[in-house]
């Protein structure tokens, strides 16, 4: 029982790190734009920044649609994922966030599937697939507990964040530690706020993120896609 719970800790690790070849590094989910409005500037702009995204989008929406997503894999109910996928891709407000999710997405069900998860070979060329699906698939096929998948989800989330406002603010090595550092107490009540909601609960709008990664599609110097 021990050894399968470490080994699900490993396998938890591996599909959060930053070398998981699912091209996370290309994508900044906005902040770019943000930067370039003026609207993060240093590392307490940027702490506001990523917390308010926290709160106001993966709380309600990333997260309980991850714990159905989970559930549904969970019970080989397909119906469930196939509606909780849809649902997660129609509330990217944006095409640059739509394809930033979908690349990861397929880029990570060929990944899975080339590991022997099987589930995940019809996802390599949906169009609309989200990364979340795929995620909840490994964490469930790897027995990873919902509530560690999640708090996993999250971490990745932040520190792909923090990683390209280092480059984009830019900030020192040691700021973006500092901003990572005091997010992380957040996430435990993120998770437990999220996997708590309710159907009727489920859903964000960010329409100052949904403008910015509009004009991010017209900027005029770019170094990520989203």
């Amino acid at each position: 029982m021990q050894a399968s719970r470490q080994l699900a800790l490993l396998k938890l690790l591996q599909l959060s790190s930053p070398t998981l070849p699912v091209g996370a590094f290309a994508y900044s989910q906005g902040l770019e734009s943000a930067v370039d409005a003026g609207l993060v500037a240093d590392a307490n702009m940027l702490e506001t920044w990523l917390l308010d995204t926290l709160r106001l989008s993966l709380l309600l929406l990333d997260i309980p649609v991850f714990s159905r997503l989970y559930q549904g894999w969970e019970s080989k109910d397909m119906k469930a994922v196939q509606y909780w996928n849809s649902l997660l891709y129609a509330q990217r407000e944006t095409s640059e966030l739509r394809a930033e999710d979908q690349h990861q997405a397929v880029a990570l069900g060929r990944l899975l599937a080339d590991l022997g998860i099987g589930q995940a070979e019809e996802w390599k060329t949906d169009k609309t697939a989200c990364l979340l699906t795929l995620f909840s698939l490994a964490a469930v096929t790897w027995n990873i507990e919902k509530e560690q998948a999640a708090y996993g989800y999250l971490w990745s989330w932040l520190d792909k964040q923090i990683a390209a406002a280092i480059k984009l603010v830019p900030l020192g090595q040691t700021d973006g530690q500092r901003v990572l550092s005091r997010l992380l107490p957040q996430i435990p009540v993120i998770v437990e706020q999220g996997l708590a909601c309710d159907d009727d609960q489920i859903g964000a709008s960010l329409p100052m993120l949904a403008i910015l990664s509009s004009q991010h599609e017209m900027q005029y110097s770019r170094l990520f896609r989203s």
